[in-house]
């Protein structure tokens, strides 16, 4: 299955939610699942072309992914680069972002992307090398926010981190061996949250090139989080810092 097909019934119906610039659904034809049945009616009010059709044909276009009887074909998807940072800088009154450094699996990416449209993330930022792409598994997980949050693929992430800075971000890097806690940090003005990759973490330029290192307070014996975890737990203490204001 291409990166330009979405499978499954959940991250079909999350797409359509969303506003996504879909193509088509497919439907199996004979399938009496009622939320098969709300997604057609739900593609057919977006005036997404609807299509049902035999089940083999989802089985050859899926390729082996779990379609659940549903998939959409995207229409276009935006592709976004350092060039585009500015632009998406000045759309938000306090920017958000979310920089992955090197994250390498599809899953974790995904979850990154959904935890990050549900905070609001203004757009996540991951290097163009040694990590993971938009695979029809990552748009799964992401369950529509891979539609609503920018996805930018950056040539060099510490190049990108100091235009960041530049430009009045400041980033907050989480590490295992920090001193700080994350909750002594005020996410309330313009700020990045970097993430490392799963199993090294935070890469060498990357830790110099964030304000802040801190880490998130774990119970005894635990050392360290899930990175799709992490990044969720800082997002939303931003989104609540900010939602206090």
């Amino acid at each position: 299955m291409s990166a330009d097909w979405i499978a499954g019934i959940n991250a079909v119906a999350a797409s359509l939610e969303a506003g996504a610039d879909l193509a088509e659904v497919l439907i199996d034809g004979k399938a009496k699942n009622p939320r098969l049945a709300e997604i057609g009616s739900a593609a057919k009010a977006a005036g997404v072309t609807l299509r049902m059709v035999p089940l083999d044909v989802l089985d050859r276009q899926g390729g082996g992914a779990r379609h659940q009887g549903v998939m959409a074909r995207v229409q276009s998807t935006r592709s976004y680069d350092e060039h585009d940072l500015e632009g998406l800088l000045e759309s938000a009154e306090k920017p958000l972002l979310l920089i992955l450094d090197g994250v390498q699996d599809p899953h974790n990416l995904g979850a990154c992307l959904r935890s990050a449209a549900a905070a609001g993330a203004t757009a996540v930022i991951i290097p163009k090398d040694r990590a993971a792409s938009l695979t029809p598994t990552a748009r799964k997980v992401a369950a529509g926010g891979a539609e609503r949050v920018p996805l930018v693929r950056v040539t060099n992430l510490a190049r990108t981190m100091k235009t960041l800075q530049d430009a009045g971000v400041w980033i907050v890097g989480l590490a295992g061996d920090a001193e700080a806690s994350l909750y002594s940090i005020d996410f309330k003005g313009p700020m990045a949250i970097a993430v490392g990759g799963e199993g090294e973490g935070l890469r060498r330029l990357s830790r110099e090139h964030c304000d802040y290192l801190v880490k998130i307070p774990m119970a005894a014996g635990m050392e360290s989080l899930n990175v799709s975890v992490a990044a969720g737990i800082t997002l939303f203490e931003a989104l609540r810092q900010r939602s206090a204001e």
